[in-house]
Parts: structure tokens; sequence; C-alpha cells
């Protein structure tokens, strides 16, 4: 099968309308974030601690959120918890170099909706917004 000169569909995005905050403390992770989120048009917000994630997520219309997980200040787990408590709705995706086993179940556990393990793919953290944002 040929894939020359297609790309897949999901990793052409058009989230004009779209807020997504970016939790993230690590400066090549926020490259990552930056370059693959770029074309998608989207409103891309950073925080780089929980503390931060959660005063961001007050004052802005935010419509999903990438969330490290191991953060100074104020950690991940403890941000999802305060952004679901103030809109549980908002779907959070937790973004993680911990894949031990159980590290997922307590991603959901703290209201996460799924979870990227890093290093995080393209197309994965593409389809993984795709099924937030395009629904």
């Amino acid at each position: 099968m040929s894939t020359s000169g297609t790309v897949n569909s999901s990793l052409v995005q058009e989230w004009g309308e779209k807020v997504i905050l970016v939790v993230e403390d690590v400066d090549t992770n926020k490259i990552f974030f930056d370059a693959a989120l770029r074309k998608t048009k989207a409103t891309i917000l950073w925080a780089k601690d929980g503390q931060e994630a959660v005063e961001m997520f007050k004052s802005n219309r935010i419509d999903l959120v990438l969330m490290d997980l191991q953060l100074p200040i104020m950690d991940g787990y403890a941000a999802t918890r305060e952004i679901k408590a103030i809109n549980d709705t908002i779907p959070v995706i937790a973004q993680t170099a911990h894949v031990m086993s159980g590290e997922r179940e307590k991603c959901l556990e703290a209201g996460c909706d799924d979870y990227l393990a890093k290093p995080i793919r393209l197309q994965i953290l593409m389809d993984t917004l795709s099924k937030y944002l395009n629904s």
C-alpha cells in the first residue's frame, strides 16, 4: 500500500475555535507540543506547574487540558482534581513518562479522561486530541 502523498487525516486538524491548555515544565516537551499543535490553529495556553494551570483554567475558556503529572509546586494529579471540581466536562489528558503498572488507574482516579505515555508519538497525540475536540 502506497502512502506517498497521503497524510493520516488525524494529523490534519482545524481547531481554530478551540483553546488547549498545555501544562508542561520541560522545555523540550513544550517545543514538541508547540510544533505538533501549531498547524491546528488552536489557541495554546501554557502553564509550567499545577497551581498555574488551575489559575489559568479559572480565568480562561478552555476546551481541553494536556496535563503533565510530574510538576513542581502542585502535581498534575492535584491540579486535575481541582480543574474537575470547577468543570468536570472538560477533558483532561494526562501525559507522563511514568508508565508503571497502576499509573493509568491513578490518572483516571484523579479525574483524567485519557492518558498519553511519553515519549508521545505525534500520531497518537493527534488521534487522542481528535477524539475529544472533534466530538
